[in-house]
């Protein structure tokens, strides 16, 4: 039984979701770019000497702000794989509470700085400020009597309320206050979650199809090429039993041979790679040894491989239908001497594969089998190239020719050697 493994890094995410790593960099950007805005709008509305005091407290809103939106994150995935609707519903509703925490979070914090605040700008104006026991904000002005006019000399103060206490109504409306900003900030970032994990799905849908793709296209490559070793097994069996039963034992003998190390050595490659063309044209000599077992005196082979081209990448057995066309219906049916050509060579960095007889060409009736693997060949070719190929087969004064004219794909090695 085979068994697969995978690999995956601490950071790795499953597929289909953004990754952690990415989440937290979004979160981070988004309230260190909050931090730098109030800190620069704190210093140019506030002139006061008291900007690293806010500073840290602002910073730690913002390290308490990340916080929280991890909160809202860890329940926002639970709707990873639900409709546009209903993640947007679920931001709403879920960001509101958050919203309130972090405002929670920032009261606390700036809580003790009201009376620092108060102190800087009355040193700014120039005025007295105090609070009284009720918490009222209270500022010491010059009395005045009834006709308005200050007392002389200007001794006498009264005190106003220019800030009341704060009531449970006004820190609930304060809260909210701040609460309002913070929630449209996270929903802000919600909006760029589901933007990047809309972009992971549709990456990983990509990915899965691709590699359902891949493994159509390997499976129609596979069927194609096991249409051929069957066919090439009944042939070679009718003729084997043929030379049985007229008593040529010897010639059924070394068939039986050739037959064995023929598919010994299509065996030997992955159904679905692609060969050496050597290697191609190694098997077709096999085949047709085979076939100069049954006819000796009629079959004339010639190969034409020029050296440059044998580590040329072709699929196995390609060649193999024409082939056995040529030996069914050019040398089977006449008496005479029959050539079958094989050659190959470059044209415009393509690779062209010719298969060539001087027989007589396609007998009547032969149609139907004939056409079967033609059909074969067209297929794995665009199967395995798309439609960057050409594929000929036809009559041609004097015989038959096959030609294939595919993408010329050597190694990588031979690739570099041939560029130095």
């Amino acid at each position: 039984m085979a068994t697969c493994s995978m690999n995956h890094t601490a950071s790795d995410a499953p597929a289909g979701t953004v990754s952690f790593r990415t989440v937290l960099f979004s979160m981070v950007v988004l309230w260190a770019t909050y931090f730098v805005l109030t800190t620069l709008r704190s210093s140019l509305v506030l002139d006061f000497d008291i900007q690293f005091a806010l500073g840290w407290r602002r910073l730690m809103v913002m390290v308490a702000g990340i916080l929280l939106t991890l909160v809202l994150w860890f329940l926002l995935r639970l709707f990873d794989n639900s409709p546009l609707w209903l993640k947007i519903s679920a931001a709403i509703a879920l960001a509101l509470p958050v919203a309130l925490a972090i405002g929670q979070v920032n009261y606390w914090v700036f809580r003790d700085m009201s009376p620092a605040l108060d102190q800087a700008y009355a040193q700014k104006m120039n005025l007295n400020l105090r609070r009284d026991e009720s918490g009222n904000l209270l500022v010491e002005v010059p009395a005045r009597r009834n006709d308005a006019t200050p007392q002389a000399g200007g001794e006498d103060t009264q005190s106003v309320i220019i800030e009341p206490a704060e009531s449970s109504s006004d820190f609930w409306r304060k809260l909210l206050d701040v609460a309002l900003g913070r929630y449209f900030l996270l929903l802000a970032w919600a909006s760029t979650y589901f933007a990047l994990l809309a972009g992971v799905q549709a990456r990983a849908a990509q990915a899965r199809e691709e590699q359902f793709r891949s493994a159509a296209k390997a499976a129609e490559l596979l069927s194609l090429r096991y249409q051929v070793n069957p066919h090439f097994l009944f042939n070679t069996l009718n003729s084997l039993s043929a030379l049985v039963m007229t008593g040529r034992a010897d010639r059924a003998e070394m068939m039986i041979q050739t037959i064995s190390r023929f598919y010994r050595h299509s065996l030997a490659n992955e159904p679905t790679s692609d060969v050496a063309l050597k290697d191609e044209f190694d098997l077709q000599k096999l085949y047709l040894d085979i076939e100069a077992v049954r006819f000796p005196t009629r079959l004339v082979c010639v190969f034409d491989l020029p050296e440059e081209l044998e580590e040329a990448r072709v699929p196995g057995m390609i060649l193999q239908p024409l082939v056995e066309n040529s030996v069914k219906y050019a040398v089977s049916p006449v008496s005479r001497k029959i050539t079958i050509i094989i050659a190959a060579r470059e044209e415009f960095d393509r690779l062209v594969i010719t298969v060539s007889d001087d027989g007589p060409g396609v007998p009547h009736g032969a149609a139907h089998g004939f056409g079967i693997g033609l059909a074969n060949v067209r297929d794995r070719l665009e199967a395995r190239f798309g439609p960057d190929i050409g594929f000929s087969s036809a009559a041609v004064p004097g015989g038959y020719r096959s030609e294939i004219r595919i993408p010329l794909s050597r190694p990588v090695s031979q690739q570099v050697n041939r560029h130095a």
